[in-house]
């Protein structure tokens, strides 16, 4: 157990450092945008890292099901790494971007993997209680995230946020490659050529290039062209096309596609993949505009950014382990679901309300509605999907939650992006003696400096409406995760199939030999 419970440690450190690494982002992106003076890319500093995420996950999946899930998980961790290093190094905004495409690529694989680990290494009826505290990672790392971005920001250099990743990667990747012993993939025996083929080559050179067409569409739509323009109109057909390409390659593999429709259409898989996007849209697009909220309407600084989001992480955290201890006790994920998306939506709405003018009791109150809600439900789908499906068929139905999660966070924030440049736009260049776009390219932090004093009022009551129109975003999702979590199945996680029982042996001999 000793062994176990190291692995699993060393597990909870990769993830967080991948929680750490997208709040501390979240943070910090106020002082890169002064830095490179890039307002109009904050967006991007969140989408490339989850499109590239998104777009790794279902082949990571497929690479967790033929190849040792130790040397792909350990493989995940050093691609992050990279990404990490040329972060933390950049010389412009764009070799920023760079670095944050590179690192999603790593945190794909770190992510499901951790998944798949931690269901091939515990026994069923205690997984939620560890998925509930794997879930709860990402609220801890949210309490020290925010206020370390803050400190790296304030006291020495917003690049830190990235280099912090090197040295606790590095510990957890040792740790993983002594300790962790898992059974062997069922499939592991094929040829090389069988393995590639089974990765659906075909498939993913249709989806990756119609994600980027679709972001990229969504990213300048509005902002930097108009979405009448024929750059626009030609991406969304692009997008459409290589879709459809993809559905039909997709349909015609069965068996090989990177998801087989037949796990697709199993009706929990199908509402844990659908409750993950609405609830990943909503959860991103607050962790991205609060801080900046924070730091543009009440003039603070990262650091205390960072502690003013406290309320929102902390109650995520106290959500997520309270209903992991829950469903091991109750047996049943439902209800938690269900009231999670309730949670979110109140939440939401009344994170809508901000102005200026707002006081501590509302701020705080209505970012804890927001994260109870959010750690209620935010693990709920995962074990859905290990309690419905056979063992063998986790690792591609775990992957396709992180995919939906990550591509749908990565598309609403470029949607939230266009949404807040074009509301900002708008909002500062009705007042008079503004130069709205010299105040939008200055920075987050810079307004005070840009505005003349009289005007400083209301320019600060335009920056808070821009974004808290942007907030209707989450509140739409959160709404909408209300459907999934009523069509999910009542499965009782206390009754494991005969399959996970005996994978739970196969568990117990790798076990022994440590």
């Amino acid at each position: 157990m000793a062994k176990i419970l190291l692995i699993l440690l060393a597990i909870y450190i990769a993830m967080f450092l991948v929680a750490l690494d997208r709040l501390i982002v979240a943070t910090a992106t106020p002082q890169i945008t002064d830095h490179f003076h890039s307002t109009n890319d904050i967006g991007w500093y969140g989408s490339a890292y989850m499109l590239t995420s998104s777009a790794a996950q279902l082949v990571y999946a497929r690479n967790y099901t033929f190849y040792p899930t130790k040397w792909a998980f350990l493989f995940s961790i050093v691609i992050f790494e990279i990404g990490s290093a040329i972060c933390g190094s950049a010389p412009t905004s764009l070799a920023l971007i760079l670095g944050r495409a590179i690192a999603g690529l790593g945190t794909g694989g770190i992510s499901s993997g951790a998944v798949i680990i931690i269901a091939l290494t515990v026994p069923l009826h205690l997984r939620p209680a560890f998925q509930g505290f794997a879930g709860a990672i990402f609220g801890i790392a949210s309490v020290p995230g925010p206020i370390l971005g803050g400190v790296f920001t304030t006291e020495v250099s917003w690049r830190w946020c990235f280099y912090i990743n090197l040295p606790c990667g590095g510990a957890a990747l040792v740790v993983i490659f002594f300790l962790l012993d898992v059974p062997p993939p069922k499939n592991g025996n094929w040829t090389l050529k069988q393995k590639i083929d089974q990765l659906d080559p075909i498939g993913n050179l249709f989806m990756a290039p119609a994600v980027v067409c679709l972001l990229l569409a969504l990213e300048l739509g509005g902002s930097s062209y108009s979405w009448s323009n024929w750059r626009i109109v030609f991406l969304f057909i692009m997008f459409g096309v290589l879709f459809s390409i993809f559905i039909f390659v997709e349909h015609r593999l069965q068996e090989r596609a990177m998801v087989p429709p037949r796990i697709f259409k199993q009706r929990s898989v199908l509402a844990g993949t659908v409750w993950t996007m609405c609830s990943s849209s909503g959860m991103m697009v607050m962790l991205y505009y609060l801080p900046v909220w924070f730091q543009a309407i009440k003039t603070v600084d990262a650091e205390e950014s960072g502690i003013m989001n406290l309320p929102l992480v902390l109650s995520m955290v106290v959500g997520s382990i309270g209903s992991g201890i829950l469903v091991t006790l109750l047996g049943y994920y439902n209800p938690f679901m269900f009231a999670g998306a309730f949670f979110m939506a109140i939440g939401s709405g009344l994170l809508t309300t901000f102005h200026p003018d707002t006081g501590h009791s509302k701020w705080i109150g209505y970012q804890i509605i927001f994260g109870l809600g959010l750690g209620l439900g935010v693990q709920q789908a995962n074990i859905a999907v290990q309690t419905c499906l056979a063992p063998a068929d986790i690792p591609l139905g775990a992957s396709l939650l992180m995919f939906s999660q990550q591509l749908n966070g990565a598309i609403f924030l470029a949607v939230a992006q266009t949404l807040f440049s074009n509301f900002l736009g708008s909002n500062l260049g009705s007042i008079e003696e503004i130069d709205a776009a010299q105040v939008i390219a200055g920075g987050v932090t810079a307004i005070p400096e840009l505005v003349p004093a009289a005007k400083l009022a209301e320019a600060l009551d335009g920056y808070s409406n821009a974004i808290t129109k942007t907030f209707i975003l989450a509140v739409a999702m959160s709404c909408l995760a209300l459907l999934p979590a009523l069509a999910m199945e009542w499965r009782n996680v206390k009754r494991p199939t005969q399959a996970h029982e005996i994978l739970e042996e196969e568990m117990q001999k790798s076990a022994n030999k440590g």
